[in-house]
């Protein structure tokens, strides 16, 4: 649909935005219940070993992405 055509007319403008609104939050959802607090997702970060991962894991990979 031609976007000139689309705003001609409030409705239509409307239905588009909703339209648009709806595709995202179906495609990202909503906020998770748990909170907003990172810090309990850093308490219980593992890597892809399931071992668990520390400040100095995370220095290590900080340096080796500066590439010092």
């Amino acid at each position: 649909m031609p976007f000139r055509k689309l705003f001609l007319s409030r409705w239509s403008a409307l239905l588009w935005a909703i339209g648009i609104l709806w595709t995202a939050v179906d495609t990202v959802g909503f906020a998770p219940s748990g909170g907003h607090g990172e810090t309990a997702a850093t308490a219980n970060a593992t890597d892809a070993t399931g071992a668990a991962i520390d400040n100095a894991d995370l220095a290590i990979l900080a340096n080796a992405m500066k590439g010092d």
